[in-house]
């Protein structure tokens, strides 16, 4: 499975109060699950900064992340971005195998 990090912003008129933001998060996880079962979640993480959210999961591929992704955008009232991940130490085993000449 690839690994993928997803940053999302909330529009702020979605969730007025924090029952909300709960019943929201419940609506769009579940919705989720249902039509991206073999998604794995690594983590979710409240952030600071430009962004409300950060979550590490793994899929099979770019499509089932987008899948994802789109599903938080559309039934989450948010924006989102994907970014694909490599783990460090395979990241540098990718580039141990590439050879340039001086």
């Amino acid at each position: 499975m690839s690994t993928f990090i997803m940053l999302t912003r909330l529009d702020p008129e979605a969730t007025r109060s924090p029952q909300a933001l709960e019943r929201l998060e419940k609506q769009v996880m579940d919705r989720v699950r249902k039509e991206c079962p073999k998604v794995k979640w690594a983590g979710s993480y409240a952030a600071l900064g430009p962004y409300d959210y950060v979550d590490i999961f793994h899929a099979d591929d770019v499509d089932t992340a987008m899948r994802v992704s789109t599903l938080i955008r559309a039934c989450g009232h948010a924006h989102t971005e994907l970014w694909p991940a490599t783990e460090w130490s395979r990241f540098k085993d990718l580039m141990r195998s590439i050879h340039v000449e001086a």
